[in-house]
């Protein structure tokens, strides 16, 4: 693990941070902690203790030689739990045969960064530099490269590498690769902790790289790399990309607004129900609701009961979900995207009767996030942002704390994260 740096408060002068090494966590190393990526992913399978698949029984993965972290980049980087974000400068490997080098222009801020690097989830290792909603324009590309060239628009999400070889990357779900890496905070195929987008510069697979249409705004698409996918995945795959489906969906914020857009776009009726009343009018108005729901008001409820085809629950509050499974026809479907932090309870009745069904969705894998942001250009789906300069990173972490944004803050990378030189 690399040596933890003090943090740096000017950011005019970022120091320098050799990339760590965690190869313990590989194959034939001494301890048996499952890497990161895999903790992630399993506490989202609901594995615990011996379930998880540990450094002594991997995932098959073909060794990958180690590349040479020469080029260097300067970023924002959290070094404890306080989760301030300092300047940093860090090495990116060299492009290699199948990579794609991009120049990182903008980064979308998620909730999960905050989570992450507060180590909310137990899991962080420091230095961490967070961000996996990335937009930019390649700089340059390996021999083997033949999807992108210097000067595309480029965006990079939630994972930058995969086994490649399994039954779920054979059907393009990378997602669920047991040894999927995550574009931060993960360990790299070559035993490096990735680095995220609060950087200058990113060097991903070209597998894992998504490119953007030209209609599409590269600082108002880079949030839908987390926020697009992981709504449009659960609409695709459980039949409410239907016209003239009724979809609901609880929570109006980073990803709920997301949500109404694409449901909108995909010509459903699309009721919000939140328990905010001042977000009415925004929701109808503005996002193109055609109804909305106090979710604490009893009358507003018993109305709507029985009337929806599906229910996007973007919410990471802890609820009862009883009442809102009301909220579905028969056959009806309740598809959780957000992430609370208790276990969900729900009397089965409230799935028994009624054939009701509760589900999770995470993100998507690369076919699905491609088709994601061109449907988004097609019909002119972005994200709300509040653009924010880099030394503005420690205030809008605050705020986003607070939920006080609307909906999405974006570094401005390319204009305001400075060089080291």
């Amino acid at each position: 693990m690399g040596k933890r740096l003090p943090e740096v408060e000017s950011f005019d002068s970022p120091k320098r941070n050799p990339q760590p090494r965690l190869s313990r966590h590989f194959p034939g190393a001494r301890s048996s902690r499952p890497p990161p990526a895999i903790q992630i992913l399993a506490r989202t399978q609901g594995l615990t203790g011996s379930a998880l698949p540990t450094g002594s029984d991997p995932v098959p993965m073909a060794p990958t030689p180690t590349p040479t972290h020469t080029a260097a980049a300067v970023a924002l980087a959290a070094h404890d739990s306080s989760g301030h974000l300092a300047p940093l400068t860090i090495t990116r490997r060299s492009t290699g045969d199948d990579d794609v080098a991009i120049k990182i222009l903008y980064c979308g801020m998620c909730h999960s960064d905050l989570h992450s690097i507060k180590n909310e989830w137990h899991n962080a290792t420091y230095p961490m530099v967070p961000g996996h909603e990335i937009a930019g324009v390649v700089t340059e590309v390996g021999k083997n490269v033949t999807s992108f060239k210097a000067g595309d628009r480029v965006g990079v999400g939630c994972m930058v590498n995969s086994c490649q070889s399994c039954g779920s990357c054979d059907e393009d779900f990378e997602n669920s690769c047991r040894a999927v890496i995550f574009t931060y905070n993960s360990v790299d195929r070559d035993g490096t902790v990735t680095y995220g987008g609060y950087s200058s510069s990113v060097v991903v697979h070209e597998r894992f790289v998504v490119r953007f249409p030209d209609a599409m705004p590269l600082d108002r698409g880079a949030p839908l790399l987390c926020a697009g996918i992981t709504v449009y995945s659960p609409m695709k795959y459980h039949g409410l990309n239907v016209p003239g489906k009724h979809v609901g969906v609880m929570g109006l914020g980073g990803l709920g607004h997301v949500a109404v857009k694409f449901a909108k776009a995909f010509g459903a009726k699309v009721t919000v129900i939140s328990t905010s009343p001042g977000k009415k009018q925004e929701a109808l108005d503005r996002l193109g609701a055609d109804a909305f729901v106090v979710s604490k008001d009893a009358e507003e409820m018993k109305a709507a009961a029985s009337t929806m085809d599906g229910i996007i629950n973007t919410v990471s509050a802890n609820l009862t979900l009883a009442p809102y499974m009301g909220l579905l026809k028969p056959n009806g479907k309740m598809i959780m995207v957000g992430l609370p932090t208790k276990p969900l309870e729900i009397p089965p009745f409230d799935l028994i009767i009624g054939n009701k069904t509760l589900a999770g969705s995470c993100i998507g894998g690369m076919r699905d996030t491609q088709e994601m942001i061109n449907v988004a250009a097609k019909h002119g789906v972005t994200t709300d942002i509040e653009l924010v300069a880099a030394d503005y990173v420690n205030t809008a972490m605050e705020r986003l704390a607070k939920a006080d944004v609307r909906y999405r803050f974006v570094i401005d990378i390319g204009n305001t994260l400075k060089n080291s030189e």
